[in-house]
């Protein structure tokens, strides 16, 4: 079986000496957090847990201001709080904890993360727009009497920017994510253009650490055609990025393959800085785009205080005999998923079965 396989301290070695200072100050500040939360999560006398509460909130705020700081220097980093107006910001960080929340349940945790990519898609295009240019959606309404109804909207004229553009899936928890972003291109493209889709088989091997995690990109499972990625738009779409690692293993191999592409667009929900810091400097003209960013990697190269496991909480669990194939996947989107994203769902199909 051909497979490509990346080792964390490959990653590492990206990293600059600032980079490293940077990670150990976050380190450092969130370990004063985790004592904060055994005290909220164990005492009872409120005049405690109103002073623990108090301290936690500057800690968050201290490490919010030195990420603030460091991704300030870093052209192709754009984060949703640090990017946007004030008045935006309010509605990120609310998404963000409905997303936290382990009482979300699916349905809701999909909508959240539609809502989530809706402000992605506008971070990375709405200010690319404002030239003044605008496109024209002549509307037919259901409104007959006295005569069949007309309305004009008028969108932003984007169809520069994403009419060349190619979905990068790494299965699986990018799938639903990438259809996302796939549906919104199409609906700001005035000709309604239905990217095609590269589908990577790529996984960590979640029986190691951070420190010695292995990245493994299986091209046997994978459907891609290699000629098409070359001069396009490239778009990776993945609900978390936590270090980094399927994400340059994937572009790695493209790259190394004698792809050339005109662009290299990322959408995350939630970042790490640990693990952007990565991919910016593994990748040349690699553009993220975030909504949130978390301060930590675990460990078990996990983000904290992250959202658990958002690929397992946007499509269930597999059974460990029996993992689901993709058609098998979408399958199990039901049908208020397939329904609306029909036209991304025939993209995939005839990319999976040819």
């Amino acid at each position: 079986m051909k497979k490509i396989i990346l080792k964390a301290e490959d990653l590492d070695g990206y990293l600059t000496e600032e980079d490293r200072a940077n990670i150990k100050k976050l380190d450092d500040f969130y370990a004063e957090a985790t004592s904060s939360f055994e005290i909220l999560s164990s005492s009872h006398n409120e005049d405690r847990l109103k002073k623990e509460k108090e301290r936690l909130i500057g800690l968050y705020d201290t490490m919010g201001q030195l990420m603030q700081q460091i991704s300030s220097k870093e052209e192709h980093l754009h984060i949703y709080p640090f990017d946007t107006p004030i008045e935006n910001h309010g509605e990120a960080s609310r998404l963000i904890a409905k997303l936290r929340n382990k009482k979300t349940q699916h349905q809701e945790f999909v909508y959240y993360i539609q809502r989530a990519y809706e402000l992605l898609f506008n971070l990375a295009y709405g200010e690319k727009s404002k030239s003044g240019k605008k496109n024209y959606l002549v509307i037919d309404t259901p409104v007959k009497y006295p005569v069949q109804n007309y309305a004009v909207h008028k969108i932003p004229d984007v169809d520069h920017l994403v009419e060349n553009t190619v979905m990068c899936v790494m299965l699986r928890g990018a799938l639903l994510p990438s259809m996302i972003m796939s549906k919104e291109i199409e609906e700001y493209s005035s000709s309604n253009y239905v990217t095609p889709f590269a589908l990577f088989k790529i996984k960590r091997d979640d029986s190691k650490k951070e420190h010695n995690m292995e990245y493994v990109l299986d091209l046997e499972k994978s459907f891609y055609n290699l000629e098409e990625l070359n001069g396009k738009d490239l778009i990776f779409a993945d609900p978390m990025s936590a270090t980094g690692g399927s994400l340059v293993t994937n572009l790695k191999y493209i790259l190394d393959q004698g792809v050339k592409p005109n662009s290299i667009k990322c959408f995350n929900v939630i970042s790490a800085l640990k693990g952007s810091l990565r991919i910016i400097r593994a990748i040349e003209n690699v553009e993220i785009y975030t909504l949130w960013m978390d301060p930590v990697l675990n460990e078990l190269a996990y983000i904290v205080p992250g959202l658990g496991d958002a690929g397992d909480r946007l499509n269930g669990e597999d059974e460990n005999d029996y993992p689901r194939n993709i058609i098998q996947l979408i399958a199990d989107y039901g049908t208020n998923i397939t329904s609306l994203y029909r036209a991304q769902l025939n993209k995939i199909e005839k990319t999976v079965l040819g």
